[in-house]
């Protein structure tokens, strides 16, 4: 595979973004082979995503950050340069549900996701023997509803005994708490049904069929204090109709669950998904 570094950018919108960082780019020899850009009028805000080959700049990705670090100041840039060579480490979490996770761990075995996974943490045990498999740590523990702090301590240690990068909620049916989920702030992806909030609580598929939905849908998002209103990521649909029973609708439901979380995830992990207030660019 090809080696890359990924230049990404936020900052106020002003002439001459573009033209200086190609300057920049080409005054050292690199070869750009994907640009993304995207100003926001409203906020007034501009992005950026960058792929170089890494061989056609002749610099270590230190030696290059340094060398960018006086054109970030000019423009006020939030900025990161990734080497693609250095792969994420995702900690994947799951509860009875295995829609998700399975395909997460098909899409990782197959490659399409360039992550290492580096466990799966549950507060069931119910997936473990087809983690394992997978040769994937797999760590139990259980959350108990008189106090919840004792299992999120040894869950935020599990995380940082495994060097994650990311936390994906793969069906975790539990709440993180709040200082979790400000440490790994845009590090935390999560899914959930698009019913919120009209059909919240169990069985929200056959609350659906009841109302007699017509549209079934999710949202990825990333994981913040309030509860599912993160900045989303990306979303889909799928149409049914009053033919369709109850179990339809789970089935498809599921279906769409699992491909929007996989979309989410990797277009997080290529760096393609930029964070700006409670919303997201996403230069897929």
């Amino acid at each position: 595979m090809s080696h890359f570094y990924r230049l990404v950018v936020s900052c106020p919108d002003r002439l001459g973004i573009v033209a200086r960082v190609s300057n920049f780019i080409a005054g050292h020899g690199g070869s750009i082979t994907e640009a993304n850009q995207h100003s926001d009028l409203a906020s007034a805000r501009f992005f950026m995503r960058y792929e170089i080959l890494a061989d056609s700049i002749g610099m270590s990705k230190e030696a290059l950050c340094e060398a960018f670090a006086p054109v970030a100041r000019e423009f006020e840039m939030d900025w990161a340069l990734r080497d693609t060579r250095q792969k994420r480490r995702v900690v994947l979490m799951v509860s009875r549900e295995s829609h998700c996770l399975v395909d997460l761990l098909y899409r990782w075995t197959a490659g399409e996701l360039d992550c290492e996974i580096a466990a799966v943490i549950s507060n069931h045990d119910d997936m473990r023997k087809m983690v394992e498999w997978h040769g994937i740590p797999y760590h139990h523990v259980p959350v108990s509803a008189d106090d919840k702090s004792a299992a999120f301590a040894e869950v935020e240690r599990l995380v940082e005994a495994s060097e994650a990068d990311s936390i994906v909620l793969a069906r975790y049916m539990q709440i993180l708490p709040p200082d979790l989920c400000e440490r790994y702030s845009g590090r935390v992806i999560n899914i959930h049904h698009s019913f919120l909030p009209s059909f919240a609580g169990a069985k929200p598929y056959h609350q659906a069929y009841q109302r007699g939905v017509k549209l079934i849908g999710a949202t990825c998002h990333y994981v913040t204090e309030e509860l599912d209103a993160g900045p989303i990521i990306e979303q889909d649909i799928h149409r049914v109709s009053h033919c369709h029973t109850p179990d339809d609708l789970v089935r498809f439901g599921r279906d769409v669950e699992k491909t929007v979380l996989a979309r989410g995830l990797r277009w997080h992990l290529e760096d393609r998904v930029l964070i700006h207030d409670n919303k997201t660019v996403v230069f897929a």
